[in-house]
């Protein structure tokens, strides 16, 4: 075979690899891209990134988002129809009555129609959610703006605040702020029934005060906190059935009539059970059970394969059966069974045997439902779960039988389930499920086919995942808790693109445990950065400035450049907003500019200058701030007289002239001392600069390598320093020479005593020789100069044509040098660190210039 040319498929060559390495015939895997979802909060613009982190920013100009506008009743029912629990698939379960609730419920009604609240209060399983759809349905034309339910399972007043906003307001991608939230809250008026809930005192007084035009029916527990004293909430308590209405409810779950034994039974239970519904609900299912198993058609379903793969039969299909039975009716494929009743024990803690009885994928269900704690996953989830494609149906059975109960837009364990399977072993492996539940929903909320608003619905599972995974224990806890992180990185943007906030921030910060746990630097930091940001929407500067400081030094030391970005802007707009907060300067504050020199500190030099008006108004979430005295210095010879000026002023308040200098400056501050001697030195180092600048030749003259007046000799010249040429003779001038220092106009340097460059030009403040006082013409003869001892100079050689200049100056008592050929100053001689290159010739030198100012100059102040 051509190894070139392979042959084709049925050689056992498949030439798709080959494609696909050359880039046909397989369409590229582009990676999923992240949903970006922009909100507005308040007067913020939110950005969700859940690649870098989000971003907020003040909203731009003409990106205000529209007014809210109230929902079309197309719309509300469409939202009713969003809150309410999905109808299970399977079998129907049987429709139960209202029994002896016909006096709460028409009491409730009469509290509601009148505008005021009412809270139900009874124990788990009384029937207060049947009696809530109840009331909910004569008071459907009530109010403005109809009824609206709400569920208060792990919700706070303000997520309550925020979910009947958008029940009743249409505002897409929009939360608005607090204030924002309490103007539109003021023009709603409808019925708020809010099922299961967990907060009293203080906290339902802020949610009846932010809708005062609402009338509110709450449905608890007895363990609930209780409405302070102040609110004007009627109370009514919801007790167990009678006898009587227990057994006609038995009837009703059966589907048939009792017989005596199991009139019996039910009298038993309803005094164990103090006539709670749920128990008879569970125990009409154990009933049914009782009957398909004495009543099962055998030649049909011998093996019960069918009752294992799609469930049981229809429940009244199997009533039937069970009381043509009892009727004597003889058929041969009926057979019958003696199944004894339940134990009393059984009948009133009957989740074990319920169970027991189910098929294996209703079994599967109830297991991942304790690994998260009484939370069932969504039915739609369920076969992914199981393993099982008619999974889906386990919830209806599981609804059928009396083990789940509706929570908002979902189901989880009836009351007393969960506590009663964990007595049999349910929870045994539920870290293992925890995961399987923890990674399905990673990848599913990650997915861009999943709205924010499914995901929102989903939270409580998600959120009851995120928490069983953290606390692992044994070898598997890294591995759960790096699910953790990825389900919570997954969730948590969805979360805030749903504007299920509350549930934001949980899986925020279970995400942040679980990363510093596992020791990831970088997701830790994206979850603080997060929280920053939410932080800032909700208005909490100083827990944004942590969190988003501490998310900056982490994505600093990872060389994060994105992250820190994000990071550093949401820092910039949170000093902006506390800037915006902060309370007017204080009466004891200086004011003075950024810059500026000191003032005049005279009396009669400094001119009078309005303080500040004492401050009054109040500061945000404080008490209004009273003036206080100016402290007392500690020195009051150095303390500050006045505030700082731009620039001193012209004229005295009372005189015409200037302040002197004693008093503009001898007594004023410390600091004023300090700032001339500053001052001073600037200058000084200024000149030397300046001098510096002035002296530096250019290095591309040719004439550069020759030795003049105003040089020294160069490195790489001979020995006399001319370069290899004959020096002229005595008394005659070098033509080239002669010309440069005639076109010359510097002065000649002066000698080491010269106080500053500025003094060569000035000849009454300078200690040297003006350009008039030194010879005109050239000579060739020596000159003769005698130093006083000063610090040591560099020497410079003269020459024929050059003028009268000082030659030696060394640290040496005064001593005469004549010195008629060029020579090199010893080292000892040279001043370090740095050697001016030598200037062109013809230029003027100043001797001193490169050891700075002497000592005993004077400043040209």
């Amino acid at each position: 075979m051509d190894p070139i040319n392979p042959g084709s498929e049925e050689y056992g060559h498949d030439t798709e690899g080959e494609e696909a390495r050359q880039g046909r015939g397989v369409p590229a895997q582009t990676p999923p891209r992240a949903r970006v979802v922009r909100l507005v909060s308040g007067e913020l613009l939110l950005t969700v990134n859940p690649v870098d982190g989000s971003e907020i920013e003040p909203c731009p100009p003409g990106q205000e988002p529209a007014a809210p506008r109230p929902r079309t009743p197309e719309e509300r029912a469409e939202a009713a129809r969003a809150a309410a629990p999905p109808v299970p698939p399977g079998p129907a379960a049987p429709e139960l009555p209202l029994l002896e609730r016909q006096e709460e419920r028409e009491r409730l009604t009469g509290i509601l129609g009148r505008g005021r609240c009412a809270r139900l209060v009874g124990a788990p399983g009384s029937g207060r959610t049947a009696l809530l759809d109840a009331v909910a349905a004569d008071c459907a034309g009530l109010a403005p703006d109809g009824v609206v339910r709400l569920s208060g399972h792990h919700r706070t007043p303000t997520e309550l605040l925020h979910e009947l906003v958008t029940a009743v307001r249409h505002a897409p991608d929009q939360r608005p702020d607090r204030a924002g939230l309490l103007d539109r809250l003021g023009d709603i008026g409808a019925v708020v029934v809010v099922d299961d809930l967990e907060f009293g005192g203080a906290a339902l007084d802020e949610l009846l005060a932010a809708a005062p035009e609402c009338a509110f029916l709450l449905a608890a527990g007895p363990d609930t906190p209780a409405p302070s004293a102040d609110a004007h909430v009627e109370e009514i308590l919801l007790a167990g059935l009678g006898r009587a209405a227990a057994l006609e409810l038995l009837e009703s779950a059966v589907g048939r009539t009792l017989t005596e034994d199991e009139a019996n039974w039910a009298g038993d239970l309803w005094f164990e059970s103090e006539g709670l519904p749920l128990r008879f609900v569970q125990a009409g299912a154990l009933l049914r059970q009782r009957d398909r198993l004495r009543v099962t058609p055998a030649e049909f379903d011998a093996f019960g394969a069918l009752e294992e793969a799609f469930g049981p039969t229809d429940p009244a299909a199997a009533a039937a059966v069970a009381a043509a039975a009892f009727d004597g009716i003889d058929d041969p494929d009926v057979e019958l069974r003696d199944i004894p009743l339940p134990s009393l024990g059984e009948g009133a803690a009957p989740a074990a045997l319920l169970a027991s009885r189910l098929s294996r994928s209703a079994q599967a269900a109830l297991r991942f439902a304790v690994a998260l704690g009484g939370e069932v996953p969504h039915q739609a989830h369920l076969p992914a779960l199981v393993g099982d494609t008619h999974a889906d149906a386990a919830l209806g059975e599981l609804m059928a039988c009396g083990l789940l109960s509706p929570v908002g837009p979902r189901y989880r364990l009836a009351a007393g389930v969960l506590t009663q399977l964990l007595a049999h072993g349910y929870e045994h492996g539920a870290a293992d499920r925890a995961h399987t539940v923890a990674q399905h929903y990673a990848w599913w909320a990650a997915h861009p086919s999943v709205t924010p608003e499914r995901a929102a619905a989903e939270s409580d599972a998600l959120l009851a995942a995120l928490a069983a995974l953290i606390p692992g224990t044994g070898d598997a806890a890294p591995e759960h808790r790096a699910t953790a992180v990825l389900l919570a990185r997954a969730a948590a943007p969805a979360f805030a693109a749903g504007l299920h906030w509350g549930a934001w921030e949980r899986a925020l910060r279970a995400g942040q445990e679980a990363a510093r746990l596992t020791g990831e630097v970088a997701e830790e930091a994206y979850f603080h950065h997060e929280l920053g940001v939410l932080a800032i929407c909700a208005g909490n500067l100083e827990r944004a400035r942590a969190e988003l400081e501490a998310s900056i030094g982490m994505r600093g030391v990872l060389a994060d450049k994105r992250g820190t970005v994000a990071g550093r802007r949401a820092l910039a707009l949170v000093s902006d907003l506390s800037g915006a907060h902060t309370a007017a300067p204080r009466a004891e504050e200086p004011v003075s500019p950024p810059r500026g020199t000191p003032a005049l500190r005279g009396p009669a030099a400094r001119p009078a200058l309005p303080r500040p008006e004492p401050v009054t108004a109040p500061l945000p979430g404080g008490p209004v701030r009273t003036p206080a005295k100016a402290p007392v210095p500690a020195f009051p010879d150095f303390a500050d007289e006045g505030p700082t000026l731009l620039t001193s002023p012209d004229t005295a308040e009372g005189g015409g002239r200037r302040p002197g200098l004693k008093g503009g400056i001898l007594n004023g501050a410390r600091r004023n001392l300090v700032a001339v001697g500053a001052g001073a030195l600037l200058v000084a180092v200024l000149g030397t600069v300046v001098t510096l600048g002035a002296t530096s030749g250019n290095g591309e003259n040719p004439a550069t390598d020759r030795v003049t007046s105003d040089s020294t000799a160069s490195e790489n010249g001979t020995d006399d320093g001319l370069d290899g040429e004959e020096p002229p003779a005595e008394g005659e001038a070098d033509p080239g020479e002669t010309g440069k220092a005639t076109r010359s106009d510097s002065p000649s340097p002066t000698v080491s005593g010269s106080a500053s460059p500025s003094s060569s030009t000035d000849p009454s403040t300078s200690g040297s020789a003006s350009p008039s006082d030194s010879p005109s013409e050239t000579t060739g003869a020596p000159t003769a100069t005698t130093t006083p001892p000063t610090r040591p100079t560099t020497t410079r050689p003269p020459t024929a044509t050059s003028s009268p200049k000082p030659t030696t100056t060394t640290p040496k008592p005064p001593t005469t040098t004549t010195t008629p050929p060029p020579t090199t100053t010893p080292p000892p001689t040279t001043v370090p660190p740095t050697t001016t290159p030598p200037p062109e010739s013809g230029e003027a030198t100043t001797l001193g210039a490169s050891s700075g100012t002497p000592a005993g100059s004077e400043s040209p102040a």
